[in-house]
């Protein structure tokens, strides 16, 4: 299976024609999608002035689309790499506490509710301002945009707990909602541990450890009223 590197390769080769240097990119998105593949997709295609649809598109844009991505992934890289070696110092000096992390490949770290709605800025900038959040103290309001208006989702029935439904959790790199895999008290059915509530400004699901304990910790009685 082709990595990310090579398939920005095949974007670039001009020997390639013009359907598969878009069908390239669009794989591109099956490595690194910060905001779902469908919306970063649509972002891209807004930014460059790419239909979505159009098979022969310029090539000068898809590779102008393609460095957008790249850079918001040298962006994330550079964040989990810190990360990493943060925890490895900290476990060596004994500090074993339980920390929030993510734990996929960069698909949707930053997932926005509906395709059609996402933040305004370059993808890089977007995460430069979640790198930020998460290594500061959380907040109570959007790390992207500022908006303090944030919507929790209704709970969702929780799945039958068979091997699918594991290995299903396992490649998404998500958990049960709160730290570890017990949940914690305000955890709500069908919650994953990094998906938060949804910014009224941006359009973005906030993830969790960018939110302060009191944010998220006990959902709007609305959330949980939409399960009985």
């Amino acid at each position: 299976m082709a990595g990310f590197r090579s398939l920005a390769y095949q974007v670039r080769d001009a020997r390639n024609d013009r359907a598969l240097r878009r069908h390239s990119l669009r794989r591109c998105l099956e490595r690194f999608a910060p905001y779902g593949h469908r919306a970063t997709w649509w972002h891209l295609c807004d930014r460059h002035g790419i239909a979505p649809e159009d098979r022969g598109a310029d090539p000068q844009r898809l590779v102008a689309a393609l460095e957008e991505l790249e850079e918001a992934r040298a962006v994330w890289l550079a964040y989990e790499r810190q990360f990493a070696e943060r925890r490895r110092r900290e476990k060596h000096d004994g500090l074993r506490r339980p920390e929030w992390a993510w734990g996929g490949s960069g698909d949707a770290v930053v997932r926005c509710a509906d395709p059609g709605v996402r933040p305004d800025g370059t993808l890089a900038e977007v995460l430069r301002r979640l790198v930020a959040a998460l290594e500061s103290e959380p907040g109570t309001s959007c790390p992207v945009c500022g908006e303090r208006e944030l919507h929790w989702p209704a709970p969702v029935p929780t799945p039958r707990r068979g091997r699918g439904a594991a290995r299903g959790a396992a490649a998404c790199g998500r958990r049960p909602a709160g730290p570890g895999s017990g949940g914690t008290p305000g955890s709500w059915e069908g919650a994953w541990a990094w998906d938060g509530p949804v910014c009224a400004g941006c359009g973005i699901v906030v993830p969790r450890p960018a939110l302060a304990d009191s944010t998220w910790s006990t959902p709007p009685a609305s959330a949980t009223a939409g399960a009985a």
